[in-house]
């Protein structure tokens, strides 16, 4: 059981990082982190000293001015140390630094320094201690103009802007849940007694898993929003990346008002015919016919987006995404037959409000690259 807190808890990497390790509680204990800790030593000093590992995330990615990015990185790196030393701490220190090391920017700068200074620290105390060079993250909830381009573009174009490309050129891009599998992975090395592969201080260059120019990601995302806005179409995921794009899109609607999605009735002497799922790849469609009064669910998914499309009966659909409050409830109505879809890291349900018989037709993506859990049971 190892006792994992993370500085910059509630940031884009922070927030999927201490999300995944709640999946596990079995293996993992999360200290929890607020980054007013950094305004209050003694609650830095006892939050430290309960951490076995203590993965520092918090810094300053973008500002007007380049030397507060710098002053700060850098002042939040010396902070942590002196609650370190003060406790005399020596947990496992995971420091998030950036392929910009090299770069002659002082957010680079910032990035090289604190590691040298976290490494130097652990050398002086014997304690283990990982530079993470990391890639351009990508993912569901980083915040536009700030975490990634993807989330900009994402953004924009949801919201009827123009996108703009300043660099056409090639980015070497890493989903959010593949960087946060690299972490943990260091942590079960490091932490593992029986391991003779554990090494004090290493630098450790996270690989991408996807390179694309520009361009091409944003025609990508323009295809999405086209296609899917207009027909309810889904585009093309066909390998992991394409998936994990499209998941991240989807977590960019307004759920609030986008559903749910009238579909097209189509209706003659024979009857109707209504298409609730148009692919352009894979995927799983089913259906289940659901007994008034019964809810299904109540779980969520951690790589699998998911349609639901009511075509008789009534049907509440309830979705909360995981670590929030906020409930978006939806009604629908089989004679006027809609859908809605459920992003990732979001928990929902399906109950049958009306008297009859409720049939919902079940469409799931499909995913490529892992054999581990997808599903984790949570009301809504």
């Amino acid at each position: 059981m190892f006792r994992i807190g993370i500085t910059g808890q509630p940031g884009f990497i922070g927030t999927h990082f201490y999300n995944t390790l709640g999946l596990y509680p079995e293996k993992y204990t999360r200290i929890p982190f607020e980054d007013a800790f950094f305004q209050d030593t003694k609650k830095l000093e006892e939050w430290v000293s309960q951490c076995d590992v203590i993965v520092h995330l918090a810094a300053l990615n973008r500002h007007n001015d380049p030397q507060v990015i710098y002053k700060t990185n850098i002042g939040l790196v010396k902070q942590l140390i002196a609650a370190l030393e003060k406790t005399n701490s020596t947990p496992y220190i995971l420091f998030s630094s950036s392929t910009q090391e090299e770069r002659d920017n002082l957010y680079g700068k910032s990035k090289r320094e604190g590691r040298e200074m976290l490494e130097k620290w652990a050398t002086r105390n014997n304690a283990n201690f990982t530079g993470l060079v990391i890639p351009n993250v990508f993912g569901p909830f980083g915040n536009p103009y700030y975490n990634s381009v993807i989330a900009t573009f994402c953004h924009q174009l949801i919201h009827n802007e123009t996108p703009k490309i300043e660099v056409d050129g090639e980015i070497k891009l890493i989903y959010v849940s593949e960087l946060v599998n690299h972490i943990i992975a260091r942590i079960e090395t490091h932490c593992d007694s029986s391991s003779d592969t554990r090494i004090q201080c290493e630098m450790f260059s996270v690989p991408h898993t996807s390179e694309i120019k520009v361009s091409t990601l944003l025609h990508k995302l323009m295809i999405y929003k086209e296609n899917y806005f207009e027909k309810g179409e889904i585009p093309t995921i066909d390998n992991s990346f394409d998936r994990n794009l499209f998941n991240t899109f989807l977590t960019y609607i307004d759920h609030s008002t986008f559903f749910p999605f009238k579909l097209k009735l189509n209706s003659d002497q024979r009857g109707s015919f209504v298409e609730t799922v148009k692919l352009n790849s894979g995927g799983q469609v089913s259906f289940s016919i659901t007994v008034p009064d019964i809810t299904r669910g109540n779980h969520f998914h951690t790589r699998k987006a998911e349609r639901f499309a009511v075509i008789n009966g009534k049907a509440l659909i309830e979705l909360r995404r995981i670590g929030t409050d906020k409930v978006l409830s939806f009604e629908l109505d089989g004679d006027s037959p809609s859908f809605v879809d459920m992003p990732i890291w979001y928990t929902h349900n399906i109950k049958n409000i009306g008297n009859e018989e409720l049939y919902t037709i079940f469409w799931i993506n499909e995913h490529f690259d892992s054999n581990d859990p997808d599903t984790f049971f949570e009301k809504v």
